[in-house]
């Protein structure tokens, strides 16, 4: 059990994961083979079949299940390692996961990850995107590191700092006749296209609706800040999201912007697992991810 390689283990779960050996091998660009060998050679060391064939599926058997339900203290126990081992490093190397939603990912983070990577050459970020939800839930079970997600967020392993407001904004397209601030009431009659149900952005917008009596008309409902951006711009209708995804510049239709009455803003806040070990590549990552919130609110408060 000594010789137990963790590539062999990675290959076993990614095959049970994805349902057959082929798809796993894509996945770690290895050839089938080499990915059949590996489980074999697992198997051998563990002396019982781990994985047998359900119709076209590769799926685990008693004993592989028995096994994947230890993968993740296995990968959270690599993980602390590495990361103790890194507190000793002089410069900041090795990898930071940061998880994040999708429009930070586009609109605030590539600023920082390009100065990143000009200032730590030796440092690997990876960045995930998805629901707060998912993220706070990813940061808990030691899967990423970091997190910059929309409060409320709260968990008894966590640490959460805010450290920006982001302002919401309505959108028209460029030739709608509409005032200089905009109400909730605007929209009594208005088509919208808002962000897909299930998010706290979308639940945000709803209750500043539903707080003016408003139910608002929703004609289309998507994942995507673009996408949105661009349906407004081409006339389908008018949508409310947050002022960092709101660029006028990015669209190949042309929109409009106004603010809110009343404001309606998210805050965003950095989330790490209370324990987690502050390497000098994470703490480079949470200075940096300030420093630009920082600057930001700054250029955006009146």
């Amino acid at each position: 059990m000594r010789a137990l390689n963790l590539d062999q283990l990675h290959a076993f779960a990614d095959v049970v994961a994805l349902g057959s050996f082929s798809a796993a091998a894509d996945k770690l660009n290895l050839s089938q083979p080499a990915i059949s060998q590996q489980v074999r050679q697992l198997e051998s060391k563990m002396g019982v079949k781990l994985i047998e064939r359900v119709g076209k599926r590769a799926e685990a058997t008693p004993a592989g299940q028995a096994l994947l339900a230890h993968m993740g203290g296995i990968d959270a126990s690599i993980r602390t390692a590495m990361d103790a081992v890194a507190s000793f490093s002089s410069g900041a190397a090795g990898q930071v996961r940061i998880g994040t939603g999708a429009t930070a990912c586009i609109y605030f983070l590539p600023a920082i990850l390009e100065q990143l990577q000009r200032s730590f050459p030796k440092l690997e970020i990876m960045v995930r995107t998805g629901n707060a939800s998912d993220i706070v839930r990813a940061i808990e079970d030691n899967q990423l590191d970091i997190g910059l997600v929309t409060m409320p967020c709260s968990g008894r392993s966590l640490s959460v700092t805010p450290i920006m407001p982001d302002p919401f904004v309505a959108i028209f397209p460029a030739d709608a006749e509409v005032g200089d601030i905009i109400r909730p009431q605007d929209f009594e009659a208005m088509p919208l296209v808002l962000y897909e149900r299930g998010g706290l952005t979308r639940t945000l917008v709803d209750d500043w609706l539903r707080s003016a009596g408003v139910t608002g008309h929703s004609v289309m409902e998507l994942g995507s800040v673009e996408a949105i951006r661009e349906l407004v711009g081409a006339g389908i209708g008018a949508t409310i999201l947050p002022e960092m995804g709101a660029r006028p510049d990015r669209t190949q239709f042309p929109i409009k912007t106004r603010p809110l009455t009343p404001a309606l803003a998210r805050e965003l806040a950095l989330v790490m697992r209370r324990d987690k070990t502050l390497t000098p590549g994470l703490k480079a990552v949470c200075n940096s991810l300030k420093a630009a919130a920082k600057e930001r609110t700054t250029s955006i408060s009146p």
